[in-house]
């Protein structure tokens, strides 16, 4: 079997479906004070379309705090930010929640390892919502 590259993406199971996952997030990122910019429902605008695809939604959010930095430090971030997480089922119904590693996205901008701390928090909002 050839290797899979990196493309930086981790993704865990679910144990809850698509909109409970979303709900979890979304309950997690209020608690925090992180704001949701937008909920992009991927397979509601495929149904629109008079296709089917299972359940997908993508959350993207975050802290100008948080990430203006990184892009300051490195401009094209802002191509990566806003923080993404998405939460989608397969065709057998297995929901996983998906992200982008902090540490790819430090490589691929070259922002100072420093400021990792800024959005690591990303890998545990995944996990809460997961569980």
């Amino acid at each position: 079997m050839p290797a899979t590259p990196d493309n930086g993406i981790h993704s865990l199971p679910s144990s809850h479906s698509v909109d409970e996952t979303v709900a979890r997030l979304k309950i997690i990122l209020h608690t925090r004070d992180i704001a949701l910019f937008a909920i992009v429902d991927h397979s509601g605008e495929a149904e629109k379309a008079g296709m089917h695809m299972p359940p997908t939604k993508l959350l993207i959010f975050g802290s100008p705090r948080a990430g203006t930095p990184l892009m300051l430090a490195a401009p094209t971030a802002a191509i990566d930010l806003p923080l993404k997480i998405l939460i989608a089922a397969d065709t057998a119904g297995r929901v996983s929640v998906s992200y982008t590693d902090p540490a790819w996205l430090q490589r691929r901008h070259g922002f100072p390892s420093e400021l990792l701390q800024n959005i690591a928090a990303v890998k545990v909002l995944a996990e809460q919502a997961a569980s």
